[in-house]
């Protein structure tokens, strides 16, 4: 069986970005630890960067809990400074609750993320006016598609408007 707890001070940063401004090491430890309805990680942000762009979530709810460092959180329409021991609730919806944290500090930010896990999920970019879509399969598969927000068919595209003829 699984261990259900692990020290922040072992886990194993695993996931690394390294894409201009988009900066981080994160650990990813909820399976690990036995988790199935929670996604748990822990973040660390170096001076100057944000871990991902701009964004909402329909299906995840997510919770930050910011253990070192210093930074900026812009929710929706509002910026706020942000420090050690602050706890951040990111609830789903649309623009006016997408999300990012920043690093504005000197020193690496570090910061414990939880987030229910949902199997389909919708994902909102105001700033670069995106749309992500993604849906666990049980073969692995699934679907993971990136589309510009103000790309958008009529429900019957593409679709035949008349009956299939069956004389064929």
């Amino acid at each position: 069986m699984t261990q259900p707890f692990v020290n922040l001070a072992d886990v194993v940063f695993d996931d690394v970005e390294d894409n201009g401004y988009y900066r981080s090491r994160r650990a990813l430890f909820s399976a690990g630890i036995g988790a199935r309805q929670l996604g748990y990680n822990l973040t660390e942000l170096p001076p100057g960067s944000a871990q991902c762009p701009f964004h909402s979530h329909r299906a995840e709810e997510e919770m930050f809990l910011i253990l070192e460092g210093e930074g900026e959180l812009r929710f929706g329409t509002q910026r706020h400074r942000i420090r050690a021991h602050d706890v951040i609730a990111c609830p789903t919806g649309g623009a006016e609750v997408a999300h990012q944290i920043i690093n504005t500090g000197s020193v690496p930010l570090r910061y414990l993320a939880v987030s229910t896990l949902a199997a389909t999920e919708v994902c909102e970019y105001p700033d670069s006016q995106k749309i992500g879509v993604w849906a666990a399969a049980t073969d692995g598969g699934g679907l993971r598609k990136m589309f510009p927000a103000e790309t958008s068919v009529d429900y019957y595209h593409r679709e035949p408007l008349a009956a299939p003829n069956d004389d064929a």
